[in-house]
């Protein structure tokens, strides 16, 4: 379902929230958000990641074919480790657990997945050198990645109480 709100969202409120070229990645938000509440084990938070990459498919919701598969799937990846390994650290510490682990999480899979697809744009389509990527899309893909967790820090402890009912 939190895929499915990420593509409704994308689609419409995202355009709202637009500062300065940047807006939330709801998609990636999403993605993020269901596997820091189910906690998959990796390979499955990488299906996660391909089922994302297939939805952004969709003509409305992408300009770039196929290049969401790769950057969703490796930032589902990462999203994946990053649960696991913080998921032992301050376990019994509810703040840390349903603020600060979701905000690291989806701030660093964002990045992942938003250089992943700035690497493969702007080497194989704009021609730019790898390193000049990293300075190009450095403030879209941290901007990015800093809404997208803002969004993981006020979305996580609502959805966990919901979903405990």
């Amino acid at each position: 379902m939190l895929i499915a709100a990420g593509a409704v969202l994308k689609l419409t409120v995202s355009s709202f929230l637009s500062f300065a070229g940047m807006k939330p990645n709801f998609m990636i938000a999403m993605y993020c958000l269901a596997i820091i509440l189910t906690r998959p084990k990796v390979y499955q938070s990488v299906v996660i990641g391909l089922l994302v990459g297939l939805v952004s498919q969709l003509p409305m919701l992408n300009a770039t074919p196929l290049v969401n598969i790769a950057s969703e799937m490796l930032g589902a990846l990462a999203c994946g480790l990053l649960v696991t390994a913080l998921a032992k650290v301050a376990a019994d510490n509810r703040g840390f657990q349903d603020i600060v682990a979701p905000v690291i999480i989806t701030f660093l899979s964002t990045i992942v997945s938003g250089y992943t697809f700035a690497m493969i744009v702007g080497v194989a389509v704009a021609h730019l050198e790898p390193l000049a990527v990293f300075g190009v899309y450095a403030v879209m893909v941290l901007g990015t990645a800093t809404m997208n967790a803002v969004l993981a820090a006020i979305l996580t402890p609502v959805l966990r109480a919901v979903l405990k009912r």
